[in-house]
């Protein structure tokens, strides 16, 4: 998470502060569905001196569920689409993300995949 994100600083040593620094990064899934009071709760901490926090918004629409609010828009850093997997990479991505692919035929990936999760990696996670 450190090494991912742009946190300030280094990487502390021990586990504790490690711990602590990383917490500043609070991850939503389904934050297209959030009520907007939820949405708000995240704004406010940058108003606090001193306060640090990365906000990671997960799930399709999220940046629709955000133009309804502004000055959060405002302090995105990044915006990140993640595309379906191509057919070519499915069978390298899923064997490499759960150990029970490992034992699937790759022909048999690749009808899944056409036939099933069509490249939606949640879908395969599922």
């Amino acid at each position: 998470m450190f090494d991912v994100l742009p946190l300030l600083g280094r990487l502390p040593h021990t586990s504790a502060r490690a711990g602590a620094t990383v917490a500043r990064v609070l991850v939503a899934d389904g934050a297209q569905r959030l009520p907007v009071p939820c949405l708000e709760y995240p704004q406010s901490l940058w108003h606090h001196p001193g306060t640090r926090i990365r906000l990671v918004l997960l799930g399709p629409g999220s940046e629709r569920a955000l133009t309804r609010l502004p000055h959060l828009v405002g302090r995105m850093d990044a915006w990140q689409v993640v595309p379906r997997l191509a057919g070519a990479e499915v069978a390298t991505v899923v064997t490499g993300f759960h150990p029970l692919w490992r034992t699937v035929p790759a022909p048999d990936l690749k009808w899944i995949d056409q036939s099933c999760t069509r490249g939606t990696f949640r879908t395969w996670a599922a």
